[in-house]
């Protein structure tokens, strides 16, 4: 049985849990309150030097870091993972773009917004808001013909921008201004063995 390294409010480790439900795999949790430095420390970092969950320990004892590494790694030898070189190709593609273009703004003016930490930093929030409001009018103009990112076949690319995307709205962005967004969320929380989350962040994330 693997283990993840966990934090509950972290929409990147949401990804692995909803993935983890999706292909019915039995796995263990470590809670890791990263707002207490308990990613940092020595034996942690051991496990990623990064000092990031999530991680997931392999039945071997190896660790494995880095949300889109790990969902790869989880539906190898499934249909979420094409190995046709082409399919897969595009499937890395969103992924890069979701690390690149959505986690690093929605999610961290969503954070910024619910802990309180965008009212000491309000240029940078303007600016990381602007960004995040491009990625999602290029996501949205990318899926306006298309059920889902690639094609139509559901992907861990999907379950990639879902964590980001579908909490959106806890940043202050409008979801209802990118219809193809809003179709494309609910075609997600359709699929089945679909979860909720991430929850609330815990009283040490408020700055």
């Amino acid at each position: 049985m693997v283990r993840l390294y966990d934090y509950a409010g972290s929409a990147n480790c949401y990804k692995i849990k909803l993935l983890l439900a999706q292909l019915e795999r039995p796995y263990e949790t470590v809670d890791v309150e990263i707002f207490r430095g308990e990613s940092r420390t020595p034996e942690f970092l051991k496990k990623n030097p990064a000092g990031r969950v999530p991680v997931l320990e392999l039945p071997s004892g190896e660790y494995l870091a880095e949300s889109s590494a790990i969902l790869a790694y989880l539906a190898t030898g499934t249909a979420l993972w094409p190995e046709a070189p082409l399919p897969r190709a595009r499937v890395l593609q969103w992924l890069f773009f979701e690390q690149y273009e959505i986690e690093p703004t929605i999610g961290t003016v969503r954070f910024w917004k619910l802990t309180g930490r965008d009212k000491s930093q309000l240029d940078l929030f303007a600016k990381k808001s602007d960004q995040g409001q491009n990625a999602l009018t290029a996501l949205d103009r990318h899926l306006e013909h298309r059920s889902f990112v690639v094609a139509e076949t559901y992907t861990i690319a999907d379950i990639a921008l879902y964590g980001y995307t579908h909490v959106a709205a806890e940043g202050g962005f409008d979801l209802s201004n990118f219809p193809a967004i809003e179709r494309w969320l609910k075609r997600i929380e359709e699929q089945p063995r679909w979860v909720p989350g991430p929850p609330p962040y815990s009283a040490l994330a408020h700055g």
